[in-house]
Formats: C-alpha cells, structure tokens, sequence
C-alpha cells in the first residue's frame, strides 16, 4: 500500500475543492488551480478532509495512487499559502533585475540574459538574492532551475547562481595541489 497516498488531506477552511468529470479544481485565498484525475483513481470528500483510494491493484494505478495525493495536497498549499524558492548569486559585476515580467541576469556573459516569467509566476531580487513565487509548486521549481541552468555554481570559486540552501562542491585550485603535491 502507498504510504503517501493514504494519508489524508485536510482541507483550510478558507479553501474550496470542487469535483466535476473527472477534474479537481481548488480555490483559496492566492488563487486557482485544476487537475485532471485518472478514472482508475478515486478522491472521497468527507467534510473538510479527502481521502485518496485506487479501484484496481495493477502497477500503473498504483505509482499514480501516492502521486495523485501529493499533487492535490500541493494544490491546496499552494493556493492557500503559496510557493517560494530562493537563488543566490554570487560573482564580480553579477547583477539581477526585474524589468515588468523579466529577469535580466548579467552573469559574465558578453550579454544579459533575459527570462520571462509564465504566468502566475512572480519574481523578485533583492542585493543578490532572487525570490520566485507562485501557487504552482511545479512552475516554481522549473523557473528556479532555469534561472540557476543559466549558470551554476563552478567549482573553483563558487561563482555563480545556486539554491539557498544548496552547498556547491568545492575543488582546489592548480596552486593548492602544487602544495598539496609537493610535500608528499
């Protein structure tokens, strides 16, 4: 049995969950979200809590059981509180800013680059820190990960764009092995 899938959800009381064919919508406070349900998936609403349940015992409908719940748990946290991912950059002459909907990264390129947040998608900097926030858990993660692609973390110096909470490798330089050779 699925662990993750059959926990129950409380629903906030400030959030609404509707059931119509087969799709789930969720409304709270920061906005909307929908999702499509599997037919071999069944969500059960009892007051202010859903249970998630599987009609058949086959592998497919079983890896979509835990998946289902999760994603309609993230649903209702995300329309309820929301989303937020934050990226450090660090590096000489390193700048972020947000002109209307785009990030504009100057990171040691002959150019900047320019992201466009999707929509539902908010982004913000301050000093060096960039803030993306959203009711979508998916979209929040996918636009931090394409902000951090832009350039990551090199090992030597550790210049470059990371999570908060990410701890990049770090390798010693040409001068560090030299030494570090030298007195063996």
């Amino acid at each position: 049995m699925s662990k993750i899938g059959n926990k129950k959800i409380i629903i906030p009381a400030e959030t609404t969950l509707e059931f119509k064919d087969g799709t789930i919508t969720v409304r709270g406070p920061k906005g909307e979200l929908s999702l499509k349900i599997s037919g071999n998936i069944e969500v059960i609403k009892d007051a202010n809590i859903i249970q998630v349940s599987r009609k058949k015992e086959d592998k497919h409908t079983k890896s979509l059981h835990g998946l289902t719940r999760k994603l309609i748990f993230n649903m209702i946290e995300g329309t309820s509180k929301g989303f937020e991912k934050k990226l450090d950059f660090k590096g000489v002459g390193f700048k972020a800013e947000v002109i209307s909907n785009k990030l504009v990264l100057n990171v040691g390129f002959s150019h900047p680059v320019e992201l466009i947040a999707p929509e539902g998608i908010e982004i913000k900097v301050e000093k060096n820190i960039i803030t993306v926030s959203g009711i979508d858990k998916q979209k929040v993660g996918q636009v931090a990960a394409n902000i951090r692609a832009v350039k990551p973390v090199e090992p030597y110096k550790g210049k470059g764009i990371k999570y908060i909470d990410e701890i990049p490798r770090r390798k010693p330089g040409k001068a560090a092995k030299a030494i570090v050779g030298s007195t063996a």
